[in-house]
């Protein structure tokens, strides 16, 4: 009768550990690094660039909350003729070289560009699409194989053709899903800049 006994104990016993076995396995028990734990999605390890052109500052500010929230290198793009302060002038200016199509030149270029993955490409929506300053970078560099988000301040054109001009013009990036923020609420904005980053994976949820 005693060995019967230990042999039924040792039955059940055996199941048991089994039963563990098979909770740990399909992730039903949790702990530190538990399978069955809920992983966030890996913030991207690339190396980012954030390239803007800004005339009244509101884009800079953009850029500098996407540079608060994810980091990376700022590169400014300034033109070699400066553009006038007063509103109806540079806006003249602006029509002038979408409609002529007119290229300025740049005081700088990026150094060392193959080395970024993941470019923020920020802009004012300027008649409709890029400033022609944007046009110039995009044509002096070869954005093939990069990652590009882009972003825009406006007065209520949102992106206009600014996403499809830069794939117009760098057909061998990736284009990423942009954000628009009108520019008097730039300041204010910052919660909105880190949702779109959230939603593109750059920020932990």
């Amino acid at each position: 009768m005693r060995r019967v006994f230990m042999m039924v104990l040792a039955l059940m016993v055996s199941a048991s550990f089994g039963a563990v076995g098979c909770l740990l396995e399909a992730g039903s028990l949790s702990g530190s690094g538990g399978v069955g734990q809920e992983q966030k999605p890996p913030v991207p390890s690339k190396r980012v660039l954030i390239v803007y052109f800004s005339h009244s500052g509101n884009t800079r500010e953009m850029a500098n909350q996407i540079h608060g929230i994810v980091g990376g290198d700022l590169f400014e793009i300034v033109t070699v003729q400066p553009y006038p302060q007063e509103y109806k002038a540079v806006i003249d200016i602006a029509k002038r070289e979408r409609d002529s199509q007119f290229r300025p030149k740049l005081t700088k270029r990026v150094e060392s560009l193959d080395s970024y993955d993941l470019i923020f490409l920020g802009y004012p929506n300027w008649y409709g699409t890029l400033p022609m300053a944007l046009m110039t970078f995009l044509e002096e560099n070869d954005l093939s194989g990069k990652t590009i988000a882009p972003f825009c301040t406006h007065g209520g054109g949102g992106l206009g053709k600014g996403v499809e001009d830069i794939q117009r013009l760098a057909p061998r990036a990736t284009l990423l899903e942009g954000l628009a923020v009108k520019g008097a609420l730039v300041k204010t904005a910052k919660g909105d800049v880190e949702n779109w980053l959230r939603k593109l994976g750059m920020v932990r949820p």
